[in-house]
């Protein structure tokens, strides 16, 4: 059965309310991120919502979008993407969609050289050698 085109429309508007509990960053840079969120006195989520990409002839989400933290005093979605350039592709893809199907959220991406600025100017030591 196929989703009716008001019940598709709601579904691609609602993100999954799932939120993350996890302790643990999927990358480094995400860790020293929160840390640095933290020092400014940030309130933060890590990965707090699910945004669907595209659904099966079902209506179900088949692929997502989970921008990495969540800054809510600024109603801002921050997307670290610290990979090599020749891997940034992909990311970028999922970032155009999300900005097409959520247009009234907000999203900052946060690429490799203003992460590196941004550790070095608080003179922080970081490996990038793991990709996020």
């Amino acid at each position: 059965m196929i989703a009716s085109t008001s019940d598709a429309a709601s579904q691609r508007r609602h993100p999954s309310a799932l939120v993350s509990r996890s302790d643990t960053f999927a990358h480094p840079s995400e860790n020293l991120f929160a840390k640095l969120l933290t020092l400014y006195g940030h309130e933060w989520y890590y990965e707090p919502l699910e945004f669907p990409l595209a659904w099966d002839d079902q209506g179900r989400p088949t692929r997502g979008f989970r921008p990495d933290f969540y800054l809510p005093a600024q109603g801002l979605f921050v997307e670290l993407t610290v990979l090599e350039q020749r891997l940034v592709t992909k990311k970028n893809r999922k970032i155009r969609e999300f900005r097409e199907l959520y247009p009234e959220f907000r999203l900052l991406v946060v690429y490799q050289r203003d992460f590196l600025e941004l550790v070095a100017k608080h003179e922080i030591p970081f490996d990038s050698g793991r990709a996020a």
